[in-house]
């Protein structure tokens, strides 16, 4: 038989509400949803705030303002700002659209940082290994400038693996590459989903790359109007 898929998220009638002066502005109206074990899904919206703040919500940057987010079991939304720091440090990997580079410093350097505040052993093997996974072994000590914009996100998917997270969490990941690029960078996400068996949530306005998703969960107006299943 095959093996029973649990979830590893849980999202439950989350509300999400932003205080502007006097106005309430909603950005979540009641969203719920699960995302198993091993899954690769993509989260769109084609305009507004609401998977924004599904993404911030679910990478444990921001707490909703009602509802649960259990991750792994745990509800997060109870936990204090650092205990989540320290759920999001251990479990989630983020991938931007902008990279987030450090302009002057070298790949391996790069994907070293979040070891280095963690205090890691054996930091600069597990770095050149992430980098090597995602096809960059030759290109460990060039600089951004020195790398194009494909290559600067295969840095960025290098250094939000390093730490060994079971989730990776892609913010519009292609947004800035052209085509050839963003496909090359799909695959690799395939490759991390069905190689590794991690679970990869790309958020996305793109419905080309959402398809590239085994399920898509679609967002409007601060719901969610498909969840794929």
């Amino acid at each position: 038989m095959p093996p029973v898929l649990q979830p590893v998220i849980q999202i439950e009638d989350v509300k999400k509400i932003y205080k502007m002066g006097e106005v309430e502005v909603p950005a979540l109206n009641g969203v719920s949803f699960q995302i198993m074990t091993g899954e690769m899904v993509a989260i769109i919206e084609p305009s507004g705030s609401g998977k924004s703040t599904l993404m911030n919500i679910i990478g444990c940057l921001d707490t909703p303002t009602s509802g649960k987010y259990i991750l792994d079991g745990v509800d997060v939304s109870k936990l204090t700002d650092d205990q989540q720091a320290g759920i999001r440090n251990k479990k989630i990997g983020f991938v931007f659209q902008q990279f987030n580079l450090l302009a002057r410093t070298p790949a391996l350097d790069q994907v070293e940082l979040p070891m280095v505040y963690a205090g890691a052993p054996d930091r600069r093997q597990r770095a050149l290994a992430a980098l090597e996974s995602v096809g960059l072994k030759e290109r460990v000590h060039h600089r951004p400038n020195e790398l194009s914009g494909g290559q600067q996100q295969r840095v960025a998917i290098a250094r939000a693996l390093v730490t060994n997270p079971s989730i990776i969490l892609a913010d519009e990941p292609t947004g800035n590459l052209d085509s050839k690029s963003g496909a090359e960078i799909i695959n690799i996400f395939k490759t991390l989903n069905r190689d590794r068996g991690l679970t990869v949530i790309l958020v996305t306005h793109d419905p080309t790359i959402a398809a590239q998703a085994q399920r898509t969960i679609r967002v409007r107006d601060g719901l969610v109007v498909n969840n794929g299943n």
